[in-house]
């Protein structure tokens, strides 16, 4: 009979909450966060959850765009009356809600603490209805002076002057270069993209907590109309994240020990049998291939070591689906065909079942452990995707725990090292002269229409370059032909631009 190691760290609750628009204006975040702490003590231990409350000690809260609290989680501790000797309030990204629980898992592992809430919730619907009415929000504890968001990097001077920032802007360029480089015509893979897209709203129409539970067909999301307008070529308004949703989410981490002294059914454990984070470069012209990710090839690997499982292996996927890019990337890193027979996700993903913030991951992990709960022993895999195309995480769930009793740790240093040694591509500001099209993508006015074009160029000497398309017949062409590897010729433009000659 295996015998677990004590510290041994899993899932033990976990709770979600949405609030859709029809049920009224949402609560503030902190009452949200009260809401969902307190209902996965509860799904923990139903008759004990003032005891899971009361074991916690670590209490994390992902970053909240829906309003800047003073101080986030003492008033979350406060509300919920527990005094937690660790807080956390996390940084930003996609990724967020899973590295905190593999931090937390670690610090379990070291016997740094027994029990974890992470916990987030977004009311971003609800405020923005609010803006458009012209109301004030009477939510809590506002900061005198809210601190400035809290951006990881600084923007480059290069993508600050061609106004490369959203990323509905820089995502494309990923999916137009793995477009290239699969040959595949411009139009068929716009098809292609509403037929990866299309199951996933099957699986958010049966899901109780996602934020649009309805089907759509792959023709719907793929054909631009005055509902569903391109925003970044080829991707359609349906195809992209949700932001402003209602929703929150948390997950209880804790010791193997202290699940069983609280009572904790064995069924109902959900072990964290392996993870892994790595990093690709930050700035979007520095990826040396830009259809492709080393990181989430190289840290999903590393995570799939630890748990000792091959691809073949995982029952249950949820790919971080931002933008179909990281959906392709993905499944293109673990050899995984797009139509892969167990799904892509286990929500519904970020444009149906909805992006919360930093917070989606939350939800991918609280759906995966109820998911792995009905499968016993199975595996699920989730993973995330943080800035643009920059920061990956990966995790490996299962009702088993380790079958050598603790879970083996991922050499994360040593894979971003390996990464690191990858070099980047030199970004050069100003550029007059030939070059070739590494990639590109068109973005579109809230009326649909092409408003002008970001090329990410490469130049003879190997470094790379920003540059804007504006004649009308060129960006009409870029999206009807192929234009990546095409030789053009960069001239100067207004400010620090670089324009693509017509």
């Amino acid at each position: 009979m295996n015998t677990v190691d004590p510290r041994t760290p899993c899932l033990i609750g976990v709770a979600q909450r949405t609030v859709r628009p029809a049920d009224g204006p949402a609560p503030e975040p902190l009452v949200l966060w009260e809401d969902v702490c307190r209902a996965a003590a509860a799904d923990a231990v139903p008759s004990g959850a003032d005891r899971v409350l009361g074991a916690a000690d670590s209490l994390q809260v992902v970053y909240c765009m829906s309003w800047p609290y003073d101080r986030p989680v003492d008033r979350l501790a406060d509300a919920l009356g527990v005094a937690p000797s660790h807080r956390l309030y996390s940084g930003i990204g996609g990724t967020t809600p899973q590295v905190l629980v593999q931090g937390a898992a670690g610090a379990i592992l070291d016997g740094e603490l027994d029990l974890a809430f992470i916990t987030g919730a977004e009311a971003l619907h609800t405020k923005r209805q609010a803006k458009k009415a012209g109301e004030r929000l009477a939510w809590s504890h506002r900061a005198a002076q809210p601190a400035p968001f809290p951006f990881e990097a600084p923007f480059h001077p290069a993508e600050v002057a061609h106004e490369v920032f959203q990323a509905w802007l820089t995502f494309p360029v990923f999916d137009v270069a793995r477009r290239a480089r699969l040959g595949v015509r411009p139009g068929d893979y716009l098809d292609a993209l509403g037929e990866l897209m299309a199951p996933l709203s099957e699986v958010a129409a049966t899901n109780p907590h996602a934020w649009f539970p309805e089907r759509r067909t792959a023709i719907e999301l793929s054909t631009p109309t005055a509902e569903n307008r391109m925003v970044g070529f080829p991707y359609t308004k349906s195809m992209v994240a949700v932001m402003d949703v209602d929703m929150a989410a948390t997950v209880i981490v804790a010791s193997h020990a202290k699940a069983d002294e609280l009572g904790v059914p064995p069924e109902r454990r959900v072990y964290l049998r392996g993870w892994c984070s790595g990093n690709d470069p930050v700035y979007l012209a520095e990826h040396p291939d830009l259809s492709a990710s080393p990181a989430m090839a190289a840290a999903g690997a590393e995570a799939l070591r630890c748990a000792g499982a091959a691809v073949d292996d995982v029952a249950h996927l949820d790919l971080y689906s931002c933008f179909a890019s990281s959906l392709h990337l993905a499944c293109d890193a673990f050899g995984l065909a797009p139509d892969d027979h167990r799904g892509l996700t286990v929500t519904g993903g970020l444009p149906f079942a909805g992006g919360a913030g930093s917070n989606y991951m939350l939800h991918s992990i609280a759906t995966m452990a109820d998911v792995l709960r009905e499968d016993t022993g199975s595996f699920g895999l989730v993973t995330g995707v943080g800035m643009h195309m920059t920061k990956h995480a990966f995790g490996l769930y299962s009702t088993a725990p380790p079958p050598v009793g603790r879970v083996e740790r991922p050499d994360q240093a040593g894979v971003q090292a390996r990464l690191d040694a990858l070099a980047p591509v030199a970004i050069i500001q100003r550029h007059e002269g030939s070059a070739r099209v590494a990639s590109y993508t068109v973005a579109h006015d809230r009326g649909g229409e092409p408003e002008w074009g970001l090329v990410l160029a490469d130049l003879p000497d190997g470094s790379r370059a920003y540059a804007r398309v504006e004649d009308g017949a060129l960006l009409a062409d870029l999206e009807a032909t192929e234009w990546v590897g095409t030789a053009v010729d960069l001239v100067p433009g207004s400010g620090a631009v670089n324009l693509v000659k017509a």
